[in-house]
């Protein structure tokens, strides 16, 4: 018995028509819809549904089903594109995608023709990602799309990657997403806990709850079954035993007549089912066996019924509500408790023998079951089947289907499951054309694909294990680059070592060695080890271009370009990348074309062209939507957009840039990269807490292994440099640029933004650290300037950042002018002044810090504003009267834009080295006594109170004023603070 009548749920009701308002503004919004198994979920969504839709909304459902666990992958977006191909037809549907994209989606629905043929696995599910976005973006543009997506909970892998996908990435277009789960089913180890968690932070993201009916809405459900008012007594009888949970209401008023009281859940669910007629119960046993929907044929294949008798069989169970009739001929149980009731009661034998016919049926006639599913529904009925040959065999072709579905996690489960079987079926390999090993190596190459590390690594080790070197050395070599890729990918040392390896073992050139060799020779190009790295990549072209395999031929060329840039050839870098990319567009490999063109960009912001890259990046960026390949390629591009807008001053942008690419959810290493650009501007601003967070998820912070590769290793350690000088740490950031050039297993990078940049910052370091550790700081000048003779200086970048490490501080400016950066053109003024300023040309210092002050002043760049202001104290001079304001330039707009998973942080400059020389109010301190800077000298030396007493003939207590005195006007708090803030303002010079 079902009510008529639509009880309670205003506050719910309400909640939902507010995010539907908020997606319809341009805002996407989702909402997260818990409750309890049978507490009304399915009735509140399609009522709001029902009532959206006759405002004008495109209402789109999908669910997920228990099969969903055993590897049905995209199950309610294969349900909802199903949908709309039947409302729209697959061609309008495929219109609104680019040109070819519609093939992606082949691969859930055949009605939009053949799959690509593009093979290159790796990007794939980001591709198909992407199209989906692509297509809930172009029908929004229609109308508001409101996207229903049931039961997720039973959601696989695959689907609830894609549900949190869509939820970062649908940010503008007026979509709801609404997604239904089972609350009491999420136990502690439940794989929707985490997405749930990660979903519930992301900005329109709403968490409902759906409450059990009190007991005035219980007696409103009950009136609506009954037609009339109930009375009290049953009112109380009924609310107590269903506590509130609407299914359980319905149950109980079906069973008002029976003075009994179930004894179980199960008892009260299957109540209106054992009151049905014995063939009914029957043909719902095996209907449940089914799944919660099955179709007629299907049914009736598997009863031995013609129609007639299998419709006289269910119209009983139709007519007490068990089961429904649903579009396309299918019958559907009101709710997935009474099924799981239903399938329960059935007898072991009948159990195996239910799921056996279901098998033989849709193996028979795979057009009962929707298209794609046939594979997966066979392999779940012959493994409910307990038929372990037939489960094996039917898991194993059931993977291969997961494989082509980009479904890479699914693929592992079933592979897991034939290995599972492997010695339960003797002739196993007979079976299925493979041996053991290779399921083995089939799995290794789905885990790498899907990010699934750990087991990854187990199912390398067990292939090696059984494949002898001597007589399978191609095989083993493959596992090798396999494991190297894993342990790099889980940040694991050795890899470099299974490279090498496999490299000896497959000597003879051939498809094999370029293989490995376009793996180790690119490995050895990012750990700087370029020579060596070149080297190979040459041997490798050589041999790719003998076999005729033009896809490798431009890999490697990109390969060699990477070299050519570290060794700062960066004119040689873009000819090559150049003829990468012809090579990708006559092969038609989007993915070489993307990864050319990011590299360009690279090389060009490396040439000081910034605006040249930032054009060429916004090209490739609109490429990789076009070729799907946004989450890969085009948020590698975003990230060297945003390293070029930050070399030009343009923050803002620089940050947008690196938040709508961490939204796409980018794989770990490119995210660490946006993380790594965010960091410069954040060490640039002064927003200390965000900088720290940052270091902390790059792993920079708290010491540790170095990273393998260069660029990596030596971005963290310039911006952990660049946070101990904020936080007034000199003596750390001195020991940490120690660090980074005495490291002799690896040569110092010549690539402008690489090396040299590190260079000249080791000057600043060194000042900065002079008076409170001089004999470091003079051996890790004499360092810097023995590394300097050996670096290449190819271009203007590399030539400005050159001067400034020989402290050429005026020639600097000029060129950073030259080259439109400012940021280190006004960081190369201040110095310059700060430099003349010790020769006593104070004239000479004012000219130079009226020029960069402003420059500082319009960035936004607070720790060198308060430097500027110090040092035109010092030398008397007067600067324009500005303010820098707050906002979108600082760090809250950053966190509320994007960088929460980052942290949040406190207020920009908030660091003890960041706030010296400004109030918190944002005035100007006054300066130092001609005492109080004595003072501090002596406290700079780690001088007592006693000891600074002694040596100026004061009194102690009277030094203790001078110290209070002096930690106010710095505005830090602890005389270490103070210490550093006097070195990095020059105040004690």
């Amino acid at each position: 018995m079902v009510s008529p009548v639509f009880v309670g749920r205003e506050a719910e009701l309400g909640t939902l028509s507010e995010a539907f308002e908020q997606a319809r503004k341009q805002a996407a919004a989702a909402v997260l819809l818990g409750g309890e198994a049978g507490g009304g979920k399915t009735r509140l969504v399609t009522r709001f549904a029902e009532d959206a839709a006759c405002t004008g909304a495109h209402v789109l459902v999908g669910g997920c089903v228990e099969l969903s666990t055993e590897g049905l992958a995209y199950a309610p977006f294969t349900a909802a594109l199903r949908q709309l191909v039947k409302e729209m037809g697959a061609t309008e549907v495929a219109a609104l995608l680019p040109d070819g994209a519609a093939r992606d989606l082949a691969r859930l629905l055949p009605e939009f023709g053949e799959p690509s043929g593009d093979k290159e696995t790796e990007t794939g599910r980001a591709r198909l990602f992407e199209q989906f976005l692509t297509l809930l973006e172009r029908l929004a543009e229609r109308q508001s799309v409101i996207l229903v997506i049931e039961d997720i909970h039973w959601a696989d892998r695959s689907s609830r990657d894609l549900i949190a996908f869509l939820s970062r990435n649908l940010r503008t277009a007026p979509v709801l997403m609404i997604m239904t789960y089972r609350s009491d089913e999420l136990h502690r180890q439940h794989p929707l806990r985490p997405v749930l968690a990660e979903l519930s932070r992301l900005e329109g993201v709403v968490r409902l709850d759906l409450p059990r009916l009190s007991e005035s809405e219980v007696a409103a459900q009950i009136a609506g079954i009954k037609g009339d008012v109930p009375e009290f007594a049953l009112v109380k009888k009924v609310y107590q035993r269903s506590e509130g949970i609407p299914l359980f209401v319905e149950a109980l008023m079906e069973r008002e007549d029976d003075c009994s009281v179930p004894e179980s859940l199960q008892d009260l669910i299957i109540g209106s089912v054992e009151r049905l007629p014995e063939e009914t119960q029957r043909v719902l046993r095996i209907a449940a066996a089914g799944g919660n929907r099955v179709g007629h044929e299907l049914l009736a294949s598997v009863t031995d019924l013609s129609d007639v008798d299998l419709e006289n069989a269910l119209r009983p169970a139709i007519a007490g509500n068990v089961i429904q009739v649903a579009d396309g001929r299918a019958y559907v149980f009101r709710h997935s408790l009474i099924r799981e009731a239903v399938h329960d009661e059935m007898l072991p034998g009948e159990h195996n023998r239910i799921h056996a016919r279901f098998a033989e049926e849709i193996d028979r006639d795979r057009g009962l079951v929707p298209p794609g599913r046939a594979a997966i529904e066979i392999a779940h009925h012959w493994f409910s089947a307990r038929d372990h040959l037939w489960a094996l065999i039917s898991a194993w072709e059931a993977s291969g289907k997961a494989a082509k579905a980009f479904a890479y996690t699914e693929q592992i489960q079933l592979l897991e499951r034939v290995l599972s079987l492997w010695d339960r079926v003797p002739d196993a390999p007979e079976r299925i054309g493979v041996d053991h090993t290779t399921v083995l190596e089939l799995a290794s190459e789905a885990a790498v694909i899907s990010g699934d590390t750990d087991r990854g690594l187990k199912f390398v080790k067990g292939a090696l294990a059984e494949l002898d070197e001597t007589t399978h050395a191609e095989r083993v070599a493959q596992l090798l680059v396999r494991r190297a890729q894993l342990k790099s990918d889980k940040g694991r040392r050795g890899g470099l070592d299974d490279l090498r390896y496999a490299e000896r073992l497959v000597p003879v050139p051939g498809p094999a060695r370029v293989q490995v060799l376009t793996r180790l020779s690119s490995w050895l190009m990012f750990i700087n080890e370029t020579v060596e790295g070149t080297e190979l990549t040459r041997e490798a072209l050589r041999i790719a271009r003998e076999i005729g395999d033009l896809c490798q031929e431009a890999e490697l060329l990109t390969n060699l370009a990477l070299g050519q840039s570290l060794e700062g050839d960066l004119e040689a870098t873009l000819l090559t990348n150049e003829r990468a990319m012809e090579i990708g567009k006559s092969v038609r490999s989007g993915r070489i074309v993307l990864r050319a063109m990011a590299n360009n960009v690279d090389a060009l912001n490396n040439l000081g062209r910034s605006e040249q890259a930032v054009r060429l990046a916004l090209d490739g960026e609109a490429k990789s939507r076009k070729y799907g390949r946004y989450r890969v390629s085009g948020a590698f591009m975003a990230n060297n957009r945003a390293e070029a807008l930050e070399a030009l001053g343009r923050w803002d942008e620089a940050v947008e840039a690196i938040e709508q690419a961490l939204a796409s959810g980018p794989i770990p290493r490119i995210r660490g990269h946006l993380l790594r650009v965010r960091g410069d501007v954040a060490a640039a601003r002064g927003e200390v807490d965000l900088l720290e967070r940052i270091l902390i998820e790059v792993g920079a912070l708290h010491g540790g292994e170095l990273s393998e590769f260069a660029q990596e290793w030596m971005t963290n350690t310039r911006l952990l440099i660049e946070f101990r000088l904020l936080r007034g740490e000199p003596v750390d950031a001195l020991k940490a640029t120690e660090h980074i050039l005495s490291i002799s297993t690896t040569p110092h990078s010549s690539k402008p933004m690489l090396g040299w940049r590190s260079l000249a910052q080791s000057r600043l370091v060194c000042e900065a650290a002079a008076i409170a550790a001089p004999e470091i700081a003079a051996a890790v000048r004499a360092k810097a300037d023995s590394l300097a003779p050996g670096m290449t200086s190819d271009g203007p970048i590399a030539d400005a950042y050159r001067l400034m490490s020989r402290g050429e501080f005026d020639e600097a400016a000029a060129a950073w002018g030259r080259l439109g950066r400012p940021h280190p053109r006004a960081r190369s003024l201040t110095q310059a002044a700060a430099a003349v300023a010790r020769t006593g040309d104070r004239d000479g210092a004012s000219v130079r810090l009226r020029e960069a002050y402003p420059i500082a002043h319009a960035l936004g760049a607070r720790p060198l504003l308060t430097e500027i202001e110090a040092l035109a104290r010092r030398v008397g001079t007067t600067l324009a009267a500005v303010s820098i304001e707050g906002g979108e330039n600082g760090l809250a707009g950053a966190t509320r834009n994007g960088l929460a998973g980052v942290g949040h942080s406190g207020s920009a400059g908030a660091g003890p080295g960041a706030s010296a020389g400004t109030g918190l109010n944002g005035t100007v301190l006054a300066d130092l006594t001609p005492r109080e800077l004595e003072v501090l000298r002596l406290v700079a030396q780690g001088r007592s109170n006693r000891d600074i007493a002694g040596e100026l003939f004061i009194s102690a207590k009277t030094v203790s004023v001078h110290v209070s005195n002096i930690l106010g006007k710095l505005g830090v708090s602890t005389r270490g603070e103070a210490a550093a803030a006097a070195h990095r303002l020059s105040l004690l010079a």
